[in-house]
C-alpha cells in the first residue's frame, strides 16, 4: 500500500476530495492510504502558532521551520519515503514526475500557506519543491491534491482497468490523446446546429479506427 501523507493546515479542504470517487475506491481496496495530519499540533507554544513575521521585513507571515520539521519527523514511516513541498516557485510538476513519483512507499506533502515557507524547509527538510503551474494559489492543498491524484491512478488497480491508462494525454512526453465521442450519433445544440460523431467511429473497421485516432492525436500534439 502506497502512503500519501498530507500535512496541512486546512485538513477539512482535502478530505471531501480523497474520501470520493477513485481515490476513495483506491483506498477501499487497501492499494492506497491517504492521511491528513494538521500542523498545528506540531506547534511549541500554547497558541499552535506555525507562523511568524519575515526577518528583514516584508509583508505577511511566513511559516516556521520547526513545526514542519517535527511533523516531517514525526508522520515519516517508510524508509522509502519523498518529501515534497509545494511551492509556486518550484519545478513544474509533469507526468513523467507522477510515474517517477510512483516508485517511493510513501510520499509527504508539505502545503505552504501565508505568505511563504521558511526557506529552510526546502533547503534541508523537502528532498524537492514542485509546482503544478506559473500561478499563484492560496496553499498548497491543491497542488498536493492534484498531485496525489496524478500519482494515484498510475498504481496498478486504482483505476480498475489498466487499458485505461493507455493512449492517455501525456503518456508520452508533449503527446495529446485522441477526441472522444458517445451517445448519441447526432446531437442538436442549442443554436440548432448539429454535431455528427465523426462516421469513421461508427464504420467498426478497427484499423481504419486506428489509424484516424493516430492522426488525432499527431495533430492535437503539434498544435
Amino acid at each position: 500500500m502506497k502512503e500519501f501523507s498530507i500535512l496541512t493546515l486546512f485538513p477539512e479542504a482535502v478530505s471531501p476530495y480523497t474520501d470520493a470517487s477513485i481515490l476513495k475506491r483506491g483506498q477501499e481496496a487497501g492499494l492506497i492510504n491517504i492521511k491528513t495530519h494538521q500542523l498545528r499540533n506540531y506547534a511549541t507554544n500554547k497558541h499552535n502558532t506555525v507562523d511568524d513575521t519575515p526577518y528583514g521585513g516584508g509583508a505577511g507571515m511566513v511559516m516556521m521551520v520547526e513545526p514542519i520539521d517535527k511533523a516531517v519527523q514525526n508522520i515519516k514511516k517508510r524508509k522509502n519515503a519523498r518529501i515534497i513541498l509545494t511551492s509556486a516557485s518550484g519545478k513544474r510538476f509533469t507526468q513523467q514526475d507522477a510515474k517517477r513519483l510512483t516508485k517511493y512507499d510513501q510520499l509527504i506533502f508539505i502545503c505552504g500557506r501565508y505568505e511563504g515557507v521558511d526557506h529552510r524547509v526546502e533547503e534541508h527538510i523537502a528532498d524537492e519543491s514542485l509546482s503544478i503551474g506559473d500561478y499563484v494559489l492560496t496553499g498548497g492543498e491543491l497542488p498536493a491534491l492534484v498531485m496525489t491524484d496524478a500519482i494515484a491512478r498510475l498504481i496498478p488497480g486504482v483505476l480498475g482497468s489498466p487499458e485505461s491508462l493507455n493512449q492517455e494525454s501525456h503518456s508520452q512526453e508533449g503527446e495529446l490523446e485522441y477526441p472522444q465521442y458517445t451517445k448519441p450519433e447526432t446531437y442538436t445544440l442549442s443554436d440548432g446546429t448539429e454535431t455528427p460523431v465523426p462516421e469513421i467511429l461508427l464504420s467498426g473497421h478497427h484499423k481504419n479506427i486506428k489509424d484516424w485516432r493516430e492522426k488525432q492525436t499527431e495533430k492535437k500534439s503539434q498544435s
